[in-house]
């Protein structure tokens, strides 16, 4: 590797402790061995850590999810399976499948960055590319994608890393005299509750009146956690669109089947006998809150769970109570988020419904907007991670339904939109995490550097060891 003769400015630089002016004293080729050896290092590690790091995420997620199944199983004491539902062994199969996969994507995305990092370093030097060479080698990476399925679209997951990126930028902003005033209202206290609401409206909504908005792995999650079979929730869209019941009889044999003898009004006006039987509206909304508190327990454990071994994994050793008591009471708070709002959500609509004894479509719009207001039980640090998850949903959603509805039918023909919009976001956040790192919270920052760990300007194999 040759970074050619240094220049009477590039001569000497300043040692990163004291800032004393140093000089060059190893020879040129130590060096470059020493630098070859260093670099191979790095993109060695930064590939195998993203590795474990995507398989780690997605085989956890998928074990607890492999257990939630057997369970389930187990408890409903039936070995027969639904037509068209997997087998246990189908099922391990596909994690071990999709584990595999997203552990290559994150393997290769992290060690092509570091691999185009390292090679525009080397050849346009280290300092004078330090501006762009980031930005640049995320955005090659940003197609690693890809791995996780040629015919897998991840519009979501392109979505949330893009909003991301949004508010790295925007905090970049922020500090910009130029344009810190432009972006001053978005450090308003509230903003991610707001836009939990706002996402909640479209997202709730969807579940509802039209889930093949949703992306299929969403779309279960929230038939699960919104606890109501799907013909309570065809009842509710056939009274919300104004349209004559289709399946009032399916919707008195489910209630039968779980022990609840109803007869429902084919002229009714609000849906709430539909939604919970016999039950209050009050009554409903506390027993579907312990019922919820105990699907979202399975769904948290692994979030905190996970990162605790991997970003704590030092501090584990020398402290394991203080750091699985945080963990668990993580696990608890959110846990407790998740059930509230998914509870909330029927407590609103139950409302408003009845307030205004009616149901229509822009009311289940305006009652599912409120949902968002249980955010406000997590912890602030995790409001926006989670409201920016749920805007990408929604954003994907909205524009699906806009689309079938012909409104913009040219959304339909980008084909891999999703690796786009990935890549210009992952080329906006590394540039950031090189440039400009206190945009970035420590615990994230910690983990970049872990992965990543991006060289800084000067280059220690090239200076003089200083005496300070």
């Amino acid at each position: 590797m040759d970074y050619g003769d240094p220049t009477p400015e590039d001569s000497f630089s300043r040692c990163p402790k004291c800032r004393a002016a140093v000089s060059y004293s190893e020879p040129s080729d130590r060096r470059s061995e020493e630098e070859l050896r260093r670099a191979i290092r790095r993109c060695t590690e930064a590939a195998g850590k993203g590795f474990a790091i995507g398989a780690g995420l997605k085989g956890g997620l998928a074990l607890f999810s492999i257990l939630a199944r057997l369970k389930s199983r187990r408890t409903s004491g039936s070995l027969t399976r639904k037509v068209g539902s997997l087998s246990n062994s189908e099922a391990i199969v596909i994690a071990v499948k999709e584990t595999l996969r997203y552990g290559l994507f994150l393997g290769v995305f992290a060690g092509t960055f570091a691999s185009v990092d390292e090679l525009i370093a080397t050849i346009g030097g280290r300092k004078r590319t330090a501006g762009w060479r980031s930005m640049l080698a995320g955005a090659i990476a940003g197609p690693s994608m890809l791995l996780t399925g040629p015919k897998t679209q991840h519009a979501s997951l392109a979505i949330y890393i893009f909003m991301r990126a949004a508010v790295l930028a925007a905090r970049c902003g922020i500090k910009s005299k130029r344009l810190g005033k432009i972006c001053k209202p978005l450090t308003w206290k509230h903003g991610d509750t707001f836009l939990m609401c706002l996402s909640s409206s479209q997202i709730l909504s969807a579940y509802i009146l039209k889930q093949d908005s949703l992306p299929s792995s969403y779309k279960s999650f929230l038939n699960k956690h919104g606890g109501k079979d799907l013909v309570i929730l065809q009842g509710i869209k056939d009274i919300a669109s104004g349209m004559p019941f289709t399946n009032l009889l399916e919707v008195e044999k489910y209630y039968k089947s779980v022990g609840v003898d109803i007869k429902l009004d084919p002229n009714m006006k609000v849906p709430c006998s539909i939604v919970h039987g016999n039950q209050s509206c009050t009554g409903h909304v506390l027993s579907f809150l312990f019922q919820a508190y105990g699907r979202a327990l399975p769904v948290y454990v692994p979030v905190y769970l996970i990162p605790a071994l991997i970003v704590h994994r030092q501090g584990l050793l020398k402290r394991p109570y203080t750091i699985l008591g945080k963990s668990l009471l993580g696990t608890a708070r959110s846990s407790l988020f998740l059930s509230a709002y998914c509870a909330s959500a029927w407590a609103w609509t139950c409302l408003l419904f009845r307030l205004l004894e009616r149901c229509n479509i822009p009311m289940v719009a305006m009652g599912t907007f409120p949902t968002g207001l249980a955010l406000l039980i997590e912890k602030k640090s995790r409001r926006i991670e989670i409201s920016l998850y749920c805007l990408a949903r929604a954003i994907e959603s909205f524009f699906t339904c806009m689309s079938d509805a012909g409104l913009c039918p040219q959304a339909s023909k980008l084909k891999r939109s999703d690796v786009l919009v990935f890549s210009v976001a992952t080329s906006i956040i590394m540039h950031c995490y090189a440039q400009e790192r206190d945009v970035f919270r420590s615990k994230y920052l910690n983990v970049l550097d872990w992965v990543f760990g991006i060289p800084p300007p000067y280059d220690s194999n090239e200076l003089e060891k200083c005496q300070c």
